[in-house]
């Protein structure tokens, strides 16, 4: 199992960029330059968190989205104790999803297409915003389907 804890992911309306390229008829998206620097930034965490290779091959991903503690935190937490961090700003899990699966793509895991689960958590704010995600190669599955092509054979 890999635990990384990496800087907090960018919107997905900011990671990508759409134009229509002079004397084109059709737009073209590509990585914002604020992606490019979020990937080097998740890159750079990795590799200072001594992640060698990616983990090839089916993987489940957990996600622990920290957003920023507000300043006022413990007044809204006097206020409303169970549900103070409800309206704390934060990224949609699902945005934060695809952009940390194209982030960690060919650093931590060989490609997003492998993660077979995917667990999302918003977090309660504990202080500087993160995201700590974990990456679990999957063992293959025992097929029975298998056993009847032998017995086929």
């Amino acid at each position: 199992m890999i635990q990384l804890t990496l800087p907090y992911p960018l919107s997905a309306n900011v990671y990508w960029r759409s134009f229509v390229p002079k004397g084109a008829s059709r737009a073209v998206t590509t990585l914002s330059a604020e992606a490019k620097s979020y990937k080097a930034a998740v890159h750079k965490a990795c590799v200072l968190q001594c992640i060698g290779q990616p983990i090839t091959g089916r993987a489940r991903v957990e996600i622990d989205l920290y957003p920023q503690r507000p300043q006022d935190w413990a007044r809204r937490a006097r206020l409303a104790p169970l549900t103070w961090d409800d309206d704390v700003r934060c990224i949609d899990l699902d945005n934060a999803n695809k952009v940390l699966l194209d982030a960690l793509k060919g650093v931590a895991i060989e490609d997003d297409r492998w993660v077979r689960e995917l667990v999302s958590r918003r977090m309660e704010p504990d202080g500087e915003a993160r995201v700590v995600v974990r990456i679990t190669r999957l063992a293959l599955p025992e097929s029975p389907q298998v056993d009847l092509l032998e017995a086929m054979a």
